[in-house]
């Protein structure tokens, strides 16, 4: 695209792109999910747990305090080995404040540490004395499984689990030396609390890994919608400036090529036939207010102005008229079929590819030949034909930069038609363009089905009549 026509297209963001994410951790706690746009942090800045602390510390205090009622109030053993059981269950207090619950609150960083380690290893050592004494002590197993999947990784916190559940039973056994019944019994509920400890802590791990699994998708999701807007809106902008620059140089820049032309010919004819040059000056004139009246239509987006208000046929004729003046050789319509308004798209691709192909007749054809446009209205699509006998090239050698060939093609596929090119050195050259019809078009009725061989009849003018273009070569030797 010429560098001449900037259309520069603000980038446009449909969503913030989350932050890099180092993926989902093994433990109860994972990392928060990526981070969001700044106005959903409030609904995904993270898990609901990792926001406060606050309900994990009141849950270990209910369950504390109902351990120590439930072993007050047990039958046996005695008040006074429950009482020393209740205080000895008052020493994991400090350690969890000041060792656990800092490690809790950054179980992201110290999931699987040595610190982590070491502190469920301090707070097995302190339950157990108080666990053995009085067996109803280990319903605070209930605080101490979350906190094993919490700061150790799936295996090392099953692991724990077992040792939390088996070793105060042990314990317990050693210490009273209990009746069969007892052990067996209390030997049954260890097992029970130590398998539903494991498979209710799994299941929540792997509920939480594939949140964070999902968390992760969404804003890789997001990330993607992000680009995509990127990417359509680039794809807009270039789009639109092939557009313009289409029809810029379809309309303007071929009414600009007219008038160099035409001041050319006048600068010769000024002397010798001074007729002559004012008949060009007089084109010029036209030639400038119909680039104005294109350049108007162009800015407001409307319809060419050679198509404002007037026929497609009415329209090739003035061009054909047009192209004859300026050229010094005949150019004749025929059109066939019955003729009736088709949709602006069409009319306005059928304009510009007869402009296109009478432009390049006009610079590279040779000097006065003869141009034939041919239009056939069938039922199911729109047929241009433009044949000129001038001296012709070979298709293989003509050049494929510019906007001529290429764009009057694009103009055609973007309807879903096409446009070809048959030429040989001095055989001329014969341009086919063929647009489809949508079914269900209007077919109102403009003119009867008639063939207009001849000079193209001209029609009275507008005051903003259709520029004549005149520029990219077609038929380029």
């Amino acid at each position: 695209m010429p560098a001449d026509l900037p259309l520069e297209e603000p980038e446009r963001r449909v969503s913030v792109p989350p932050h890099e994410d180092a993926g989902p951790s093994p433990g109860l706690s994972v990392p928060p999910a990526p981070a969001a746009p700044p106005a959903a942090d409030s609904a995904r800045g993270g898990h609901v747990w990792e926001r406060s602390f606050l309900p994990w510390d009141l849950y270990f205090a209910v369950v504390w305090l109902g351990t120590v009622l439930f072993a007050l109030s047990a039958e046996s053993p005695g008040l006074r080995v429950r009482i020393v059981a209740a205080c000895l269950f008052c020493l994991p207090i400090p350690w969890y404040t000041a060792v656990g619950r800092p490690l809790l609150c950054r179980q992201a960083e110290t999931t699987g540490s040595r610190a982590a380690v070491r502190y469920l290893a301090g707070l097995v050592l302190l339950f157990l004395p108080p666990a053995a004494l009085v067996g109803e002590t280990r319903l605070a197993t209930f605080a101490l499984v979350p906190q094993c999947f919490m700061l150790l990784r799936v295996p090392g916190a099953l692991t724990a689990v077992a040792v939390v559940n088996v070793t105060p039973v042990a314990a317990w056994a050693v210490v009273w030396r209990p009746s069969t019944h007892d052990l067996f019994y209390n030997s049954v509920f260890g097992m029970v609390t130590l398998a539903f400890s494991a498979v209710v802590g799994s299941w929540i791990i792997r509920i939480i890994e594939q949140s964070t699994e999902r968390a992760q998708l969404v804003a890789e999701l997001e990330a993607s919608r992000g680009e995509i807007a990127r990417l359509s809106a680039e794809h807009g902008a270039l789009a639109e400036r092939e557009r313009l620059s289409r029809e810029i140089h379809d309309t303007l820049a071929q009414g600009f090529t007219s008038l160099v032309m035409l001041v050319q010919a006048v600068e010769g004819e000024l002397d010798t036939h001074p007729a002559q040059a004012r008949s060009h000056l007089d084109l010029m004139a036209r030639t400038a207010r119909e680039n104005l009246a294109e350049a108007r239509a162009l800015v407001a987006g409307t319809a060419p102005a050679g198509l404002d208000g007037t026929s497609l046929p009415d329209a090739l004729r003035r061009l054909a008229a047009r192209h004859s003046e300026q050229s010094g050789a005949p150019a004749n319509v025929s059109v066939t079929g019955r003729v009736r308004a088709l949709a602006p798209a069409v009319e306005v691709v059928a304009l510009r590819s007869c402009q296109e192909a009478l432009s390049n007749a006009r610079r590279h054809a040779g000097p006065a030949v003869p141009v034939r446009l041919d239009v056939d209205y069938a039922a199911d699509a729109l047929r241009l034909t433009v044949r000129d006998t001038g001296c012709g090239f070979a298709p293989e050698s003509a050049p494929a930069a510019g906007y001529g060939l290429p764009g009057l093609r694009a103009r055609a596929a973007e309807l879903g038609g096409t446009a070809t090119v048959s030429s040989a050195p001095g055989a001329g050259t014969c341009v086919t363009v063929c647009l489809p019809l949508t079914r269900g078009a209007p077919a109102t009725a403009l003119e009867p089905a008639a063939a207009a061989p001849g000079p193209a009849a001209v029609p009275p003018e507008p005051a903003d009549a259709q520029a004549q273009p005149a520029d990219a070569p077609r038929s380029a030797p």
